[in-house]
């Protein structure tokens, strides 16, 4: 053997590590070729450094553990603190509205408000995991019994409207992040962007509904959905483009801006033929003495802009596409 055994023994930590030069890790596979012993060695020490791994692993696991326990205690202990910090005004409101001879009037009303505060700052304190999603659903739960409580004493008939407005409104910013918060996310699987786009149709016509049931008049729904129809295309066209052709990012913008360019070239198309009064096609009329001369042009103006800069993209991305096959077909 070219190398003694000691020498070996001392590169043998380096090697296991791949921290040794080419020369010494050529030296070592040449004597553990030749030396037994050596390779035993070899052997007995990534059993034991695989032992120590599986120890470290354990450690930090446990640790992590239970520092995550701790600090779950700890943010328990503060929700309670703040909660009963809240519990304080609620519980004086009530003495002095007993004590004021009004019953139980206003004291609601507080109770509700501070159920606002509490589901931002308590309930995030207290959930012991997906605190967005216990955060959100407290949030919009306090407001809907807030709305309750003030229509109730106020003998109003507004709740509907205010509450579907409300959960339209919130649906739009928080459903993207709702969908893919992890029970949910787990739930769904790949009809994220489906039941986020449908929940904010959902909510809107819901809200729509409430009006017009409100309004006490048939011809609201109407106007309603002309009006309506247009942007709901022009968001589920973009949503189903995106999501379900099998194309790369530049015919996906092509196909977009052009479906959007469309859409708002027919909005008043669309309107008119909803509203029962007739078929309406934009006129290209470029004196522009008129409303409906100026709106024609800007809608063929649109449309043709969109349609050229549409172009462009799907050029570039069919240039794109076919760079793609040509390597495939030389693999």
């Amino acid at each position: 053997m070219k190398y003694k055994c000691d020498m070996i023994a001392d590169l043998l930590p380096l090697y296991i590590d791949k921290a040794c030069s080419k020369s010494s890790e050529e030296a070592v596979e040449q004597h553990l070729s030749e030396c037994q012993a050596c390779a035993g060695l070899l052997a007995d020490m990534k059993k034991c450094e695989t032992t120590i791994d599986k120890a470290i692993a354990k450690e930090r696991t446990e640790v992590i553990s239970r520092q995550a326990s701790f600090f779950k205690r700890r943010s328990a202990i503060a929700g309670c603190i703040i909660g009963a910090v809240f519990a304080l005004p609620i519980l004086v409101c009530l003495i002095v509205n007993i004590a004021t001879g009004a019953g139980l009037t206003w004291f609601f009303i507080v109770l509700a408000a501070m159920l606002i505060p509490a589901s931002l700052i308590v309930v995030p304190l207290m959930a012991p995991d997906n605190r967005f999603l216990w955060s959100l659903g407290s949030f919009t739960a306090s407001l809907l019994i807030l709305y309750a409580v003030c229509c109730i004493y106020s003998r109003g008939s507004w709740f509907f409207i205010a509450a579907s407005a409300t959960v339209f409104g919130l649906s739009i910013p928080f459903m993207p992040f709702v969908v893919h918060c992890k029970p949910v996310a787990k739930l769904l699987g790949n009809n994220k962007g489906l039941t986020a786009i449908g929940t904010i149709t959902l909510t809107y016509v819901l809200m729509m509904l409430c009006i017009g049931i409100k309004a006490g008049s048939l011809s609201f729904f109407r106007y309603a959905a002309a009006f309506s129809l247009p942007w709901l295309m022009f968001m589920w066209a973009i949503f189903a483009l995106i999501r379900y052709p099998k194309w790369n990012g530049l015919l996906k913008a092509a196909s977009c801006i052009f479906a959007g360019s469309l859409i708002y070239f027919l909005n008043d198309t669309i309107v008119y033929l909803i509203l029962g009064d007739g078929l309406y096609f934009p006129a290209f009329d470029t004196s522009l003495t008129t409303t409906d001369s100026l709106n024609g042009v800007v809608c063929w103006s649109v449309l043709v802009f969109g349609a050229v800069i549409a172009a462009i993209f799907a050029l570039f991305g069919f240039i794109k596409l076919s760079k793609k096959d040509k390597k495939e077909i030389k693999k």
